[in-house]
């Protein structure tokens, strides 16, 4: 006897086998049957003919923090994500995560959330606790304090270290700081997960940007993932295949090195990322303000954000995302029209806005930029060490459509790829990539994190204009053997976990 049975659909296993038709039993919060119909019985039979039965899918780089650190309960459902199909995420990614994993795991996991999590210890937080904003090196005695902030996070269950360094304060690190804080999380089991240093041609450019994480890989001992791969701008559009022969070399020569990617053609960021130079933000937002008020400063900062304009494709590939402010939905052209000035005037009117609020990175700045290849998106996608992510964040459809969108647009129109790959790219392959225990596969003994979707009816349907629209199709989604989304709806089950890693070698403690 089984709690429940999933019978008679086309399972897709999370691995390299091909789809059969089959049942899938549950009991408790895991799987205990994966096989050919007749041998279970159970209390509830869902009838799955003519629909895909697959392991919920695994995001490994979400912005999530609005829905799972949300004071309201129906909201840390995290809907966004369950109606793809999604059952697990990443969290502290670029960089972002706190290295006291324990506590914020257990918090949120406690608080009642829909998706597993998976945390990262983060560069950031790391850097900005030892030396603030500042754009310096640390002294010997300030980087063991931030060595030992890595091993604190790695001890209390974080899957890897994950960096931003494109980003301000981690852009101001050496390569050499960042693998002297990497070897902490090597030496206890971790992946380096990296928004790389450029995906563009703002500073080392993007095939100097994959050698460097390559090499703090290869330095530091450990697996490299770069997180959202692409080739971003005009400058770097058509060097997809350059990126991936760099990688094809490294994995040949021993290290292992595996990406993500979303299937947009339009990356999220915010204004001041995209368009001020690095040395304008040293010191945080304080600082910014104060360079914008002196008049040569000033003029030094607009010269150096007409490059980056161009690089980005101009105003108008930059669509103003963020939520509930008066230039939400136009582009950045639009808006300078609108004020009747030049558009990097209009950004730092913007940005200067956002500080003042209080905002957060992104905040009234956050941006959708149009500026992704569809070749080298496609190249991209083909690859045996790719997987699928959404990087979603506030004000993007990424956060809400990213997987149906890879299905309708990349599997079913386009064919770029075929539905076993979009699932093993989805599941077992990311489960693989991050070590996660008994996920990521329909398999006797694994959590029951099943998915049961409708092909023909599994679709986006927010988009650049209506960004918070739920994805449709999802018939079935249990999350750790719990009926998460019934029918297209959620059930308002709040069972996600947090996924600490077991202690590693040489950790004394491990308070998760």
């Amino acid at each position: 006897m089984a709690d429940v049975i999933i019978r008679g659909g086309t399972i897709y296993d999370g691995g390299e086998g091909k789809s059969f038709v089959g049942d899938v039993a549950i009991r408790g919060d895991r799987i205990v049957y994966v096989g050919k119909s007749g041998r279970y019985a159970a209390g509830k039979v869902i009838d799955a003919k003519g629909m895909i039965v697959a392991p919920g899918f695994i995001d490994p780089h979400t912005h999530a923090d609005s829905f799972i650190r949300s004071p309201d309960q129906a909201v840390r459902v995290n809907a966004a994500w369950l109606n793809q199909g999604v059952t697990t995420v990443m969290i502290g990614v670029d960089g972002s995560g706190t290295p006291d994993v324990a506590e914020d795991s257990g918090k949120l996991a406690a608080s009642g959330i829909g998706t597993n999590i998976v945390p990262f210890v983060g560069f950031s937080p790391v850097r900005q606790r030892v030396l603030g904003q500042d754009a310096r090196a640390p002294t010997p005695a300030e980087l063991d304090r931030m060595k030992a902030l890595v091993a604190k996070g790695m001890c209390e269950g974080a899957v890897g270290l994950s960096t931003g360094l494109f980003y301000a304060p981690q852009s101001f690190s050496t390569t050499n700081e960042v693998v002297a804080v990497a070897r902490e999380a090597a030496n206890r089991g971790g992946i380096y997960d990296t928004h790389q240093r450029d995906e563009s041609s703002y500073s080392i450019g993007l095939l100097g940007s994959v050698q460097e994480a390559i090499e703090i890989g290869r330095q530091a001992g450990m697996p490299v993932h770069f997180a959202h791969l692409k080739a971003l701008g005009v400058d770097v559009h058509g060097q997809a295949g350059a990126v991936i022969a760099a990688i094809d070399a490294a994995r040949k020569a021993g290290v292992d090195v595996t990406a993500d990617q979303y299937p947009w053609l339009a990356s999220g960021s915010s204004l001041d990322a995209s368009l001020l130079p690095r040395w304008a933000v040293d010191g945080g937002g304080p600082a910014l303000l104060k360079r914008l008020d002196d008049p040569a400063t000033l003029e030094r900062i607009r010269g150096e954000m007409q490059e980056n304009l161009r690089r980005r494709g101009g105003p108008s590939a930059l669509l103003l995302i963020a939520q509930g402010f008066p230039w939400t939905g136009q582009t950045l052209e639009q808006v300078a029209a609108e004020w009747k000035m030049d558009s990097r005037d209009a950004a730092l009117r913007i940005i200067r806005q956002s500080i003042e609020a209080g905002e957060q990175r992104g905040g009234g700045a956050a941006v959708a930029s149009f500026n992704m290849a569809q070749a080298d998106v496609d190249l991209l996608m083909k690859q045996p060490w790719m997987i699928t992510s959404s990087d979603g964040s506030d004000g993007h459809p990424r956060m809400f459509a990213t997987f149906p969108e890879k299905y309708v647009r990349y599997v079913r129109e386009r064919k770029v790829i075929d539905l076993a790959t979009f699932i093993r790219q989805s599941t077992g392959r990311t489960a693989d990539i991050y070590k996660l225990d008994r996920r990521g596969y329909l398999r006797p003994g694994y959590f029951a994190d099943v998915l049961v979707f409708d092909p023909d009816r599994y679709a986006p349907r927010a988009d650049y204009v209506r960004p918070r629209e739920l994805s449709v199709g999802v018939r079935k989604l249990f999350v750790n053997g719990v009926l998460a989304v019934d029918d297209g709806r959620t059930t308002g089950a709040a069972v996600g976990r947090a996924l600490l890693r077991p202690r590693p070698t040489g950790c004394t403690a491990h308070p998760g």
